[in-house]
């Protein structure tokens, strides 16, 4: 049997268990924090630091489907991570 080290990025544990499956694709919990987590994702707006991205790219001056086409996700997510985050600017 072959074992596969698969640390978490956020807390960087290695504490990690198998979690059961999603989509055919193995989920893993993290024992320290307690966050469940895939390595590879089937939809690319699930992955860490796309929302992050999307603000930059905002902030930048791109315009959503311009966003949308660059990160290859939907025009929706877009739009709805940009009404959820907290404005970075002061008036």
């Amino acid at each position: 049997m072959a074992y596969q080290l698969v640390p978490y990025k956020y807390c960087n544990s290695t504490a990690v268990v198998r979690y059961g499956t999603q989509s055919g694709q193995s989920r893993f919990k993290c024992k320290d924090c307690g966050r469940i987590f895939k390595t590879d994702y089937v939809y690319r707006a699930y992955e860490p630091g796309v929302k992050d991205q999307i603000e930059d790219m905002a902030m930048n001056g791109s315009g959503i489907r311009d966003t949308a086409r660059v990160l290859g996700i939907g025009k929706g997510t877009v739009i709805a991570t940009l009404k959820k985050s907290p404005p970075r600017w002061s008036p």
